[in-house]
């Protein structure tokens, strides 16, 4: 992998309280990566690193090959070629659109200003001052300022936090659409997994000043390296179950066949038969199906425009998950019919 941005052993501390704790990971030029996790579990603050706003207690981060930050190199943010996106736009009130835009260039090239306002849709709008602008025009200005000067890397800090719902889901695909076709590297920071999934090629879940796992959206939702992760990206619940064989686990609903011992996080090839696990099954792993045999009762309902989520209660009284296509639209209280169809079978230790 050609990496642009490579952190080693990253690690800081605010009063003594670590922030970050050894947090390594590598994003190649051209992509875009993201910090994934809660409030408070330090993916800002390796943001702030990254800039040269922070300088680490220990650790690296290197840029094309060159470091840029250790316990002795700081390099300032100013020679680091980074360009950043803020939260609240940090829009100059008294500046257009454009002088916004040309605001980072040396010589205020006018050409570049009309380049960037083209690719971000926002050519109309060069002469209108920001207040003049909807929160998703100013977000588009504020990006386009942060490409201006060409940066090695754009780093964008909970960009759409200040946007209602359906406007971030919809400007997080416009804002990587503009990344890519600008042949920005860029890394983004966000506790919305939405966001993540529809702007990042790879993303880190974090918690406590560490990755978890960094890995594309797909793995990160079907292949989950443990609890914290599967709790935190997407819905799901778990059921106890018991390993019958290395291909074999069965849970309440049935017996799933996968690679059972690559499937445990929790060493099912060592315990072998009869290990006993909890098994996770997302909303998308139960079917509705008429003819099945299973019946599972309706506790709640969450319609979603083309899909409704409910939630079922199985014989047991144990409560599973289901997204159906909302014209089957059945009422609190009542039965149906549920069978399963899971891809990957994701395990983990019984929680005590």
């Amino acid at each position: 992998m050609d990496a642009l941005l490579q952190v080693e052993e990253l690690q800081h501390a605010y009063d003594g309280h670590l922030a970050v704790r050894g947090l390594s990971f590598a994003l190649a030029r051209g992509a875009i990566g993201c910090l994934l996790g809660p409030s408070g579990c330090g993916k800002t603050t390796v943001l702030r690193c990254v800039a040269g706003f922070e300088a680490p207690s220990a650790g690296r981060i290197l840029l094309n090959g060159a470091l840029v930050s250790s316990t002795q190199v700081s390099l300032p943010p100013e020679q680091r070629r980074v360009g950043m996106v803020f939260q609240e736009h940090a829009l100059f009130p008294h500046l257009t659109a454009a002088g916004n835009i040309a605001f980072g260039l040396s010589n205020h090239d006018g050409k570049r200003v009309r380049e960037l306002a083209a690719l971000a849709g926002i050519t109309e709008l060069l002469e209108k001052y920001p207040h003049e602008l909807s929160g998703g025009q100013q977000q588009r200005v504020a990006l386009a300022r942060a490409l201006a000067p060409r940066p090695a890397l754009l780093l964008l800090d909970e960009p759409f936090s200040n946007l209602d719902t359906g406007m971030r889901e919809r400007l997080s695909l416009e804002l990587r659409d503009i990344i890519k076709s600008s042949g920005a590297t860029a890394m983004l920071v966000t506790h919305d997994q939405h966001e993540a999934f529809a702007m990042a090629d790879e993303i880190g879940v974090m918690r406590e000043g560490r990755i978890e796992q960094w890995d594309i959206a797909y793995n990160l939702y079907h292949r989950p390296v443990n609890r914290f992760v599967a709790d935190f990206v997407g819905q799901g619940v778990f059921l106890p179950a018991k390993v019958l064989n290395a291909k074999q686990i069965e849970i309440e609903l049935g017996i799933l066949e996968g690679d059972i011992a690559h499937a445990c996080q929790i060493g099912c090839e060592v315990c072998g038969k009869g290990c006993r696990a909890d098994v996770l099954l997302r909303p998308d792993d139960v079917i509705h199906d008429d003819n099945a045999p299973t019946q599972a009762e309706v506790l709640h309902k969450a319609f979603r425009g083309a899909e409704i989520l409910y939630t079922l209660k199985l014989g047991s009284g144990r409560k599973v998950l289901a997204l159906v296509p909302s014209h089957h639209n059945h009422a609190l209280g009542e039965r149906i019919g549920i069978r399963l169809d899971v891809d990957h079978v994701v395990a983990f230790t019984p929680q005590a």
